[in-house]
């Protein structure tokens, strides 16, 4: 199992700090270092400036947005990155939610499974450098009765083939990123409950696609906060605004992919009331209301040794690359969770 790094979103006020944690990732021997984007600091950017102060470390996008680029210029994007990190770059997309999707881009969340997959399908022939034209539900290119024509992307990318990963939750999302994509990215995953919150479907995907499970790779996120097992409750309670966000005001109620994660995790009353409380104002009772169990099954807390015992419940349970987001008040709080990581993979005989 590899282990990689979340920056989370630019222009937090620590900027400075993430660039620091990005070069003792590939300092320490980190696979991957990946940027978000939701509505603030863009993920290219970032990713552009991160790129070009480390040596060996992979850089990746969790995620650029589909709605926010056609996936023509997705495809412009992935290929220069690429090509000025010297081949190190990871393409990851996802479609969003329906706040931001309709809110910020202007663009109508309807039919995402089948926007992801012509998405997909427009941004691997443009970076296979084929002539592009494509006739879809959501896409047709050229635009028919003007004056467009088929193009091919005029630059080589540095390598054939880009990994292209997709974010996924829903059970049907997981099933076509099986299918479609070279890798998934999970967010509040818990060990214990993966194989039936995700591994099945990515399974079904792929068999789909009449390939196997091997070969895929499976990545989520865990944020980290190190410290002595006695003090875990009070390391989990560090999370709670954190996830109350996710599960109780991300997304509508009736769309929230991390509240429904939440319930098919067993949560299904805790849901209930942490978005009831969370929509209704109540930010500090919807975290109040998080079960510790929750916060403490989808992140890696306290000590070394506790967090590579649980770093091989992940890894039986089918991870191939963990992420994580290393906590901390401070830039050395936060280079030592960084450090805690490794030295957790290799007590847990992973690395």
């Amino acid at each position: 199992m590899q282990l990689g790094i979340n920056l989370g979103y630019w222009g937090a006020g620590m900027d400075a700090d993430n660039l620091a944690v990005a070069k003792e990732a590939d300092r320490l021997g980190y696979a991957v270092c990946w940027a978000a984007e939701a509505y603030g600091s863009d993920a290219a950017t970032v990713l552009t400036w991160v790129a070009a102060q480390t040596e060996r470390i992979d850089v990746g996008s969790a995620i650029f947005q589909i709605p926010a680029r056609q996936p023509a210029m997705t495809a412009m994007t992935a290929a220069t990155l690429d090509s000025l990190s010297g081949g190190r770059f990871r393409l990851g997309l996802g479609v969003s939610g329906p706040q931001v999707s309709e809110g910020w881009y202007g663009v109508k969340f309807d039919k995402p499974l089948a926007r992801t997959r012509e998405y997909v399908e427009i941004v691997r022939k443009a970076m296979s450098r084929e002539r592009l034209s494509y006739e879809g539900q959501h896409w047709t290119l050229p635009l028919p009765g003007g004056p467009g024509k088929p193009l091919k992307l005029t630059v080589h990318p540095e390598r054939e083939y880009i990994p292209l990963y997709i974010a996924a939750i829903g059970p049907k999302n997981l099933e076509q990123t099986g299918e479609i994509a070279d890798g998934a990215l999970l967010i509040f995953p818990s060990a214990e409950h993966l194989e039936e919150t995700a591994i099945q479907y990515l399974r079904a995907g792929r068999e789909k696609a009449g390939k196997p499970l091997e070969g895929f790779d499976v990545v989520p996120t865990l944020p980290l906060a190190l410290g002595e097992d006695k003090d875990v409750t009070t390391l989990a309670d560090t999370f709670r605004p954190y996830t109350a966000l996710y599960v109780g005001g991300m997304g509508s109620r009736k769309q929230n992919f991390y509240n429904q994660l939440a319930r098919r995790m067993g949560f299904e009353a805790a849901a209930t009331e942490i978005q009831d409380k969370y929509l209704a104002g109540d930010k500090e009772g919807a975290a109040a209301a998080i079960p510790h169990d929750l916060i403490d099954k989808t992140t890696l807390l306290g000590s070394v040794d506790r967090i590579a015992d649980r770093m091989k419940e992940y890894a039986a349970a089918g991870v191939t690359t963990l992420t994580l987001a290393p906590a901390g008040f401070t830039l050395d709080e936060r280079l030592a969770a960084l450090r805690a990581g490794t030295e957790a993979l290799e007590r847990a005989g992973l690395a």
